[in-house]
């Protein structure tokens, strides 16, 4: 019986085009699906930093005669007083200023509750904060502090946001604009956290942050929804 020698048989140039061409329809399909799960996992750790946060300043009340914390100083320097102090504290955590990437840009951020894995700003040398406080809660100056029970509306009151610029504590023009699907999460001071879209916060048409959404409230004291 008479074998014949068999021989591998490669793939034709046209053939392999086609399975590029297949490949990079795939990828094609799979990329917007992967890129909205990166947001939303994203999305999900700012909120759960978020409520941290806020479990923090109820703890932080209760042990402090339900006084919330002071703001501390807007630029990160308050190192006895504020709340980048007191909380982290209240935590077990180190503060703000014992973290190597507040001042070093190159500085591995790893994963923190200071920190919004959506948020791509680093520290311009000076400092980082991707979460500001609400300033209007307190009041003007950093020694201020008011009693939890006695906002009207803690459900609607704005504690801590996603930050778009660079203070630790400010008004709505620092509510990012671009974050979580064109987004911001904030603390309410009823303790949940939650995402709102970037027309329920900022004013397009005067360049500000909008201040009239009684879902937002910015300041605390004056109105309710």
């Amino acid at each position: 019986m008479t074998r014949h020698p068999t021989t591998d048989r490669a793939f034709t140039l046209l053939e392999l085009l086609v399975v590029v061409v297949i490949i990079a329809v795939i990828a094609g399909l799979l990329s917007p699906a992967l890129s909205r799960a990166k947001s939303k996992a994203g999305t999900v750790v700012c909120l759960g930093n978020l409520k941290q946060w806020g479990v923090a300043t109820f703890l932080f009340a209760m042990d402090n005669g339900d006084l919330l914390p002071q703001d501390g100083t807007p630029n990160g320097t308050s190192t006895v007083e504020g709340w980048y102090v007191d909380l982290p504290r209240t935590m077990g955590i180190a503060p703000y200023r014992d973290m190597p990437w507040r001042t070093n840009p190159a500085a591995p951020l790893g994963r923190s509750v200071w920190l919004c894995p959506s948020n791509p700003r680093r520290s311009n040398t000076n400092n980082l904060f991707h979460y500001c406080l609400n300033e209007h809660v307190n009041g003007s100056g950093t020694g201020v502090q008011v009693k939890l029970g006695t906002l009207p509306w803690p459900a609607f009151t704005v504690w801590l946001f996603d930050n778009g610029k660079l203070a630790a504590v400010a008004s709505a023009n620092n509510a990012h604009t671009n974050l979580h699907s064109r987004g911001c999460d904030f603390l309410l001071l009823d303790g949940h956290a939650q995402r709102f879209p970037v027309a329920a916060y900022r004013d397009f048409t005067n360049g500000k942050g909008r201040t009239n959404n009684p879902d937002l409230l910015w300041y605390p004291h004056d109105a309710g929804p």
